[in-house]
């Protein structure tokens, strides 16, 4: 269960990775930021084709550039991520031992 979790969290991570490279380096093509992450080719395209659906980015001849409603997607991010941090924290099973007990 949490391992499903921790899955998508780790590709959220990925997404935003690629979404702070296309931000800081627009534009910006699949074999760069492959090299500079490390992750591999298939992966980024994959990021690259999320971002795309959720219109954060869009392809140029040049590579991956910003849209219009990628400044207000940041804006809001770590709002968002806050509260699911919160969301999180308050699932915490603190005291073991009231559950043996």
């Amino acid at each position: 269960m949490i391992d499903r979790l921790e899955k998508e969290v780790d590709m959220l991570e990925r997404h935003l990775q690629v979404l702070k490279m296309v931000i800081e380096n627009e534009p910006i093509g699949i074999v760069k930021m492959s090299n500079e992450t490390g992750y591999p080719h298939h992966k980024v395209r994959y990021s690259l084709r999320v971002l795309e659906e959720e219109n954060l980015i869009e392809p140029s001849s040049q590579g991956a550039i910003k849209t219009e409603r990628t400044a207000e997607f940041v804006d809001d991010l770590d709002g968002k991520i806050d509260d699911i941090v919160d969301k999180l924290e308050g699932m915490k099973i603190e005291d073991v031992a009231e559950i043996e007990g």
